[in-house]
């Protein structure tokens, strides 16, 4: 990563400087990744599934000057004015530059990756992410302990963000990546073993593919230390499946758009009611607010449904060239006076005012505090 980071900086890379990276999930695409933050570059992952139109789209949009890729990928990306640097080729030329720690100047202000959404609603639009935000997603939180002895599942595509809570709460806490075939994770069967076989400790699922292995192999989870699942409904059945016939540890019902870097809020799933016919959304996770508001930006009592709005250090810095948008999405903040803090050399802008995300998802407060969506 050293090398690879030092030879991105002879071709010119400074902070904050985007560089796309497109690779499948591999030792390669951590080394890249790593590489991409130590030279203080930001990254900007793309899927190599993603139809070229896409690609072409987030190349433009990111006017990023180099990729990273392989050989084999290297002809699923349309032709663009890019430096395309293949790992598995060009080793031999990276392998000369040094082995040292690169002397990074990046402080929690700067990029760490730019995320595009799905883009179901419209353009896609590229999420800007600082380091400060990833840093809360995974150190010193509430909702769950990483610990060295940890074995994480990659199971991600780099390109949904789920894969930020993956890689580097793994990596920021010492722990161990386990990286699963995409064959595997696609039958339940052989995911199960695996789990087992590699000493899983942390999981997290999308909620279609938690039903579908709740439903097929509830018994899976059972040596987990924490299964975390979330990103649409839930179906109250399969949870009770899984406590029923093999229950990890920690069962966590998690919740947050990309906009609020991967998580927001969580719940600790310990019993459903038998009328349940959903799943809270739990709590704000630590260094996070929740707000659910009504349209004049005012708090909604107990049990009325009102937007989610969110703050805290999870925000990101809004879109990528879109102004309009960001201005539109990420708000003032009306509950927070903002203090004026001066600039100093590592916060050269001084503090910028406090913002609040508008979700558009529409929530309401239970009796006990646990936010119902």
């Amino acid at each position: 990563a050293n090398q690879l980071a030092h030879y991105l900086r002879k071709l010119g890379v400074k902070p904050d400087e985007l560089v796309g990276i497109c690779l499948e999930r591999s030792l390669d695409m951590i080394v890249g990744l790593l590489a991409i933050l130590k030279v203080g570059g930001a990254y900007v992952p793309i899927d190599p599934d993603y139809p070229q139109k896409r690609i072409s789209f987030m190349l433009q949009d990111t006017q990023v000057k180099i990729i990273l890729t392989c050989e084999s990928l290297q002809n699923s990306l349309p032709n663009h004015q890019t430096i395309v640097i293949c790992l598995n080729k060009d080793w031999e030329q990276i392998n000369q530059a040094s082995l040292e720690n690169l002397n990074s100047t990046v402080s929690a202000d700067n990029l760490a990756y730019v995320i595009y959404t799905s883009g179901s609603t419209g353009i896609p639009k590229g999420v800007i992410v600082t380091h400060q935000a990833v840093n809360r997603l995974v150190l010193n939180t509430n909702y769950i302990q990483f610990t060295p002895d940890d074995r994480v599942v990659q199971a991600s595509n780099i390109a949904f963000d789920a894969a930020t809570f993956e890689i580097w709460g793994a990596l920021l806490n010492g722990a161990k990546i386990i990286i699963i075939a995409k064959s595997v994770l696609l039958s339940p069967q052989e995911l199960a073993l695996s789990l087992k076989e590699n000493q899983i400790s942390v999981l997290f699922l999308t909620t279609a593919l938690f039903n579908q292995l709740a439903n097929l192999v509830p018994q899976a989870f059972s040596s987990l230390r924490c299964l975390l699942f979330g990103g649409e409904a839930v179906e109250p059945k399969w949870v009770q499946e899984v406590l029923e016939k093999g229950a990890p540890q920690r069962l966590l019902h998690v919740y947050g758009p990309t906009e609020n870097t991967t998580f927001s809020s969580w719940y600790l799933v310990e019993n459903v009611a038998s009328t349940a016919t959903t799943i809270p959304i739990g709590k704000a996770i630590a260094n996070t607010q929740i707000y659910l508001l009504d349209k004049n930006l005012q708090p909604v009592p107990i049990g009325v449904v009102g937007e989610l709005h969110i703050g805290g250090m999870g925000l990101a810095k809004g879109y990528l060239n879109r102004p309009e948008l960001t201005q539109e999405k990420f708000i003032p903040n009306p509950f927070e006076k903002d203090e004026v803090i001066p600039p100093t050399p590592l916060n050269k802008g001084g503090n910028e005012p406090s913002k609040l995300y508008k979700t558009g998802d529409l929530a309401r407060y239970l009796p006990d505090g646990n936010i119902e969506y």
